[in-house]
This record gives C-alpha cells, structure tokens and sequence, in this order.
C-alpha cells in the first residue's frame, strides 16, 4: 500500500515530484521522501509522515534535479517504521535511486542471500532488499558504464529471485544517459502507468492522476513483467523480459485506487459503478426493498449511486465525513472507539429516520467498524437497515501490498460461506446482509485479476515460513 512518482525531463524536479506525490497521499500516509539528480550527483530526503510534513516546500525547492524518484509509504509489514525505512533507497556502487509499491514476500531469503555476498540490508522495508538484487544483477555484468542489455539483465535477475508483487522505478546512468527505469512483476499483481507531455519529459507513477496534476497523457500501463527505459525527448523503449498472464489486482479496483485512476479494465469510478448495478441485480433477486441508499463514503459512493439507479430509489448522503480525521485508529476502549468513528464520520438524522436503508460499503474486513456504523445507525431509528457490501466476503489475507489482517482476523473467515451474510448481519446488528458473488465480480471485471483476497488463489506461491513472518510483522 505504497505510491510511487517518477520524473525525467523537467527543472526543477523535485518540487514537481511533490506536487505529483500528492495526488497519491491516499496510497501512504505515514512517511514520504523524493531523490533527485541534478546532473552531477543524486539527493536524497525523507521523513515520516504525510507529504507536506515530510517534504516542507523550501527544502524541496533548494533540491532542484533533473530527473527523481518519490515515495509515499504505508507499511504493510514491519509495524515499527522508522525514517530509515522511508522511499527511495540509494546506493552508491553503482549510483541507483529506487522505490517501489508492493510487497516482497521472501524478504528473510533475499537478506540471507545477499549477505552471503557481502550485501547487508540496513532497513526493514523491502525496497532496500529489491535494490541490492537489481544492482547486483548490474554489478554481475561491469562495474559502472551499464547498457540497457545490463539493466534488462538486472532486472530478469529480480524476477528471478524477488516473489511477491512489485511495481519498481529506478533512476541510473544507462548508455551514458540519465534514464529513468520502471518495470513490474511478471503477472503485473501492483499499478503502474506511464505518460509524457509536449516539452518532451515522461513520467511513471502507480496511478494516472499523479499524472494528471501535472499536465501529462496517460501513454499507457506498464505491461506485466516487461521494463520501460525513459529519457527526456526520446520515445520510451518498452522491452518484454518476463511477462506471465496479467493478474491485476481487483481490490485496487475496489477500495485502494481513486476514484478517477484509469487502469487496464479503464476508470476506476466505472468499474465501482458495474459493481454497483450487478450488486443491485443480486440484491433486487433476494425480495428486499428500501426507501433510500445511501454510502459509506468515500470509496462507496460509485457503487451506491450504480445501486440506487438499478433499483429506482433515491440515492442521498447520509454522512458528513470530517477529513481532517485522519486514518480510524485502534483506540483503547470502546467509549472512545465509538467517539472516533462519530468524529470520522457523522451521520444525518433525517436521512435514516423510519426509512428502510441500504447502506453500501467496498468491504468488510474485521468487522469491528461496520458493527459501530450499523450501531451509529440504529440510534437514528430507522425501519430497517440492510447492508450491501459491493466485493465478495474477505476470506484470506493478501501478501501482495494490501494491508489485511491475518486469516484468524478476518470475520468473513470464522463462519461457514452458506451461513456466512445470515450469521454476519444478526453479528453487526443489521436485517440482511448481501455480498457481491464472486461471479458477479469476475462478470465485471474479467478473469484477469488477481482476486486472493476473495477465492485464496495466490498467483505467486507463498511458504508457510512465509506467511508466518509477514502475519507476524503485521501483529501490533
């Protein structure tokens, strides 16, 4: 759960990579940093917390550059986040600026076997470990001067050894020229596009508003397991090394991306919107009825609008959503996770009273938080309260940079599937409960998607050491 900008082309750039981080604050929130180089040598800052306490603008602006990398970071392991674990990572033998969104899975591997070659990781986020795998790739070929063939070498050697899913860019000297590198994993699990504009600069980040904040077209995605070298007024060369059957990651779709992100199956708003109307048909055949739909804002609101078109019924707000909250902590009692939620999100009397309500949400994942919601609610007096979730139940945690709990967490996980929407909606308090199925899921998106979470169909193999050690860095 992690963002990435990279930049070549335009002076100065590293108050341009802020700008473009921004755009993707919803991606990371905890730290940020950007690398820049400005012709002789890279710089490097980073800090915690979101971009504009992490990056302040007279630091940024003295940096200048050439070209960069930037970073906004949630971390999906290694609860402990210190600045050190803050993209991008830089190594100086040879010079490479490199971030990444996504997760490694083999993170205890990479680290054992780099060592073995006199390689020490020194952070505990897994960029670092990508990086000593691609520069030794480089390293293996010639100790400086690399060519594009070095660097596709390079990066066939992470392929190799690096599991998980990772969308990469890098900033190096290649064929004598700064270029700009950004590559994904051979089944393209995480996002990442590219784009250019008429002053002849190019751009990757992992999703096109970044793009669109600064005034570049979105070229296109970067295709699974295949690299893209950029240089300013140079058409980009896009070169095939590893690409498998491209399984994309549907949660994207359906919590993490903005809203008006395009990707491969097109905007993010439409997708949610199909969602919304296939849930509304599986709904609508269960005999239910309601006088008003309303949202769990924010990511929900596609969805409910799709919902409350099928169904004919009025779609209103219901919430007012205080975005100066920040992320709903785990608070130390349940007075006070009650006042959080309310501070996060109020709810309006009059939308709710004496009304059959169908309440839509992207997920549930614990439950906790739907369950206070639906209490919330209750005080209001409503006649009903059906819930409309708008994925299939969360049955299995995601070791690919999603940030979910351990399977023993996730409610959807403690019942039988056939008992699963009765027992959960008598559990959170609400008087029906409906998923979308998964079929109803594939139907909309495709069946090129990575969809783990939903059938436990893992892409990429995972070891039980494995998945022992990322459950356990996820633990507070």
């Amino acid at each position: 759960m992690c963002g990435f900008v990279g930049l070549i082309g335009i002076e100065p750039a590293a108050p341009a990579l802020a700008l473009g981080l921004q755009a993707l604050q919803h991606r990371g929130q905890d730290a940020a940093g950007l690398g820049i180089h400005d012709g002789r040598r890279f710089r490097l800052t980073k800090d915690m917390g979101m971009v504009t306490q992490a990056l302040p603008p007279a630091p940024v602006n003295a940096m200048g550059g050439r070209a960069g990398v930037a970073h906004v970071r949630y971390p999906t392991a290694g609860g402990n986040a210190t600045r050190e674990d803050a993209q991008p990572f830089l190594t100086r033998i040879p010079g490479v600026l490199l971030a990444h969104n996504g997760n490694v899975t083999n993170t205890d591997e990479l680290i054992e076997d780099l060592a073995s070659d006199g390689m020490h990781v020194l952070s505990e986020c897994d960029a670092e470990p990508i990086l000593l795998v691609f520069t030794r790739g480089l390293l293996s070929r010639r100790p400086s001067k690399h060519t594009t063939d070095d660097v596709l070498h390079a990066i066939q050697h992470v392929f190799d050894h690096v599991r998980g899913g990772y969308t990469v860019t890098a900033l190096l000297e290649v064929d004598d020229e700064m270029t700009l590198v950004a590559f994904r994993d051979p089944h393209g699990i995480r996002p990442g596009v590219y784009g250019t504009r008429e002053d002849g600069a190019w751009m990757v980040a992992s999703e096109s508003v970044a793009l669109d904040v600064l005034g570049f077209s979105l070229e296109g995605q970067i295709p699974p397991g295949t690299a893209i070298t950029m240089r300013k007024d140079q058409t980009p060369m896009i070169l095939p090394v590893l690409p498998k059957a491209p399984k994309s990651c549907i949660f994207e779709r359906i919590y993490f991306a903005r809203p008006d992100s395009i990707m491969e199956d097109g905007r993010v708003n439409r997708t949610r919107w199909l969602m919304g109307r296939q849930l509304a048909r599986e709904w609508r055949e269960k005999g239910f009825e309601a006088d008003v739909v309303i949202a769990v804002p924010d990511t929900s609101r596609p969805a409910a609008m799709a919902m409350a078109d099928e169904l004919g019924v009025h779609n209103r707000e219901g919430f007012i959503k205080n975005r100066y909250s920040g992320r709903t902590f785990i608070m130390p009692d349940e007075a006070t996770r009650k006042a959080a939620l309310r501070l996060k999100l109020n709810p309006i009397k009059e939308m709710f009273e004496g009304k059959r309500v169908l309440l839509v949400d992207d997920s549930i994942v614990r439950g906790a938080t739907m369950a206070r919601i639906v209490e919330m609610i209750r005080d209001l007096e409503p006649k009903e309260v059906h819930l409309a979730i708008f994925s299939p139940p969360v049955a299995h945690p995601c070791f690919y940079g999603i940030d979910m709990p351990s399977h023993e967490e996730l409610v959807a996980a403690q019942h039988e599937p056939a008992d699963l929407e009765r027992v959960l909606a008598e559990e959170l308090g609400a008087d029906s409960l409906t998923y979308l199925s998964l079929e109803g899921l594939l139907k909309v998106s495709g069946d090129e998607m990575c969809a783990a979470c939903f059938d436990g169909d893992y892409i990429v193999p995972i070891t039980d050491d494995e998945r022992e050690r990322i459950n356990a860095d996820r633990r507070p």
